[in-house]
């Protein structure tokens, strides 16, 4: 009975071992590509079909996505980005800009804003403020004010809930913000880079939602970046939305695996040859 007894407590002991091996400091590392593969539908087939069309004449500057079709969309043009708003989602498709050295410069201070809600957008169709109190979920930037203090106007406009998304407060705080300044150092480096970022979802099932205008909470946020500096080349990031430790290897992403993910045709104002070319690559040891 005693061998019995003590058997079962090294059965304990053994679950406790392996379920304290997944907590937040202990979590197995995962891929992108597994990310992927695990929570996201692909849409290879939808960004081929817009790729294999003529690029459409309006996508003049080089940070901005194709046209999407799939999904509501208004463009809305801002001091220091574009962003492409979903009204069915509250947030953002994506939100493009193109950062040089001297924006990542400036006197402007965050400290001075508020957040606040776009009235380019009908009313019933926009995020408020309302709907992120108690909701445990940051009001997370896509174009990040720390690249935006080089004006007064882009510093306020970065604030608008046309460039925000519900975001899990510790990567708001780490893995996202340190990604940021990254691209700042990049920018400084190269001179100017080009920025897309924005929400992904699984796309299967109820959609989980935050306030009264149930904003979609996304599911992880992608973020891919052009250097057009010397020979081009391009890279991509995806984070999952959660409270995890995740390392920037881990993030790791190619840009065509990320136009698989989320049906957004990237860069499409490069020529053809090139956007094949540096949309495959993952080689952050380039940058």
């Amino acid at each position: 009975m005693k061998r019995t007894r003590n058997l079962w407590l090294l059965l304990a002991l053994a679950a406790l071992v392996m379920s304290c091996r997944n907590s937040r400091g202990g979590e197995a590392p995962q891929s992108a590509e597994q990310v992927s593969s695990a929570f996201y539908q692909t849409r290879t087939a939808e960004v081929q079909k817009v790729k294999a069309v003529k690029k459409p004449s309006t996508v003049t500057l080089y940070e901005q996505p194709a046209p999407l079709t799939d999904r509501p969309e208004q463009i809305l043009k801002r001091r220091g980005y574009t962003t492409s708003y979903n009204s069915k989602s509250k947030n953002p498709n994506w939100v493009a800009w193109h950062l040089t050295k001297a924006h990542t410069y400036g006197s402007h201070q965050r400290k001075n804003e508020v957040f606040f809600e776009d009235e380019a957008i009908d009313s019933h169709l926009r995020a408020t403020n309302d709907d992120y109190y108690n909701s445990r979920y940051d009001r997370g930037h896509m174009c990040p004010a720390g690249d935006n203090k080089w004006d007064a106007q882009a510093m306020k406009e970065s604030f608008l809930f046309t460039n925000i998304c519900p975001q899990n407060h510790g990567l708001n705080k780490y893995e996202w913000n340190d990604l940021e300044i990254r691209c700042r150092d990049w920018a400084r480096e190269y001179g100017a880079i080009d920025i897309v970022c924005g929400p992904i979802y699984k796309g299967t099932g109820e959609q989980k939602t935050i306030g009264r205008n149930k904003v979609w909470v996304p599911d992880a946020f992608f973020k891919v970046i052009l250097c057009r500096q010397g020979k081009p080349k391009a890279i991509g990031f995806v984070y999952r939305n959660e409270g995890v430790k995740q390392s920037i290897d881990e993030a790791l992403c190619s840009v065509d695996k990320i136009e698989a993910m989320t049906g957004i045709d990237f860069f499409p104002a490069l020529d053809d040859e090139t956007e094949r070319q540096i949309e495959a690559e993952t080689d952050l040891t380039d940058w």
